[in-house]
């Protein structure tokens, strides 16, 4: 019989969006947020957000900067989506669709 509790919220088993591109997402809406806080809000662990945050840096996706004792990270706009299917549309466009509000 399934579960009929309504006050837990289901969690997918998958979504449409790669974390990657969930983190991207956060970061566009608040590059001041913490990794701490990309991570809740991505639903991953602080070390998987450092990795898809490096990952996103080194493909020229994200830049860093060093304010005092935090890092700021920025998208970097204009830059093609990574699927050969999608090479024709910049993250700019699934940043203008979907980015959350904080």
């Amino acid at each position: 019989m399934p579960d009929l509790d309504r006050s837990r919220p289901e969690v997918p088993r998958w979504t449409f969006l790669t974390h990657h591109a969930q983190v991207l997402l956060v970061v566009a809406a608040d590059h001041t947020a913490r990794v701490a806080d990309i991570a809740t809000r991505v639903g991953v662990s602080g070390r998987a957000t450092l990795t898809i945050l490096a990952d996103l840096e080194e493909s020229g996706y994200l830049t860093r900067e060093r304010v005092g004792r935090r890092t700021h990270y920025r998208v970097a706009r204009h830059r093609p989506l990574r699927h050969p299917e999608h090479r024709g549309h910049e993250i700019d466009e699934l940043i203008a669709v979907l980015k959350p509000q904080v």
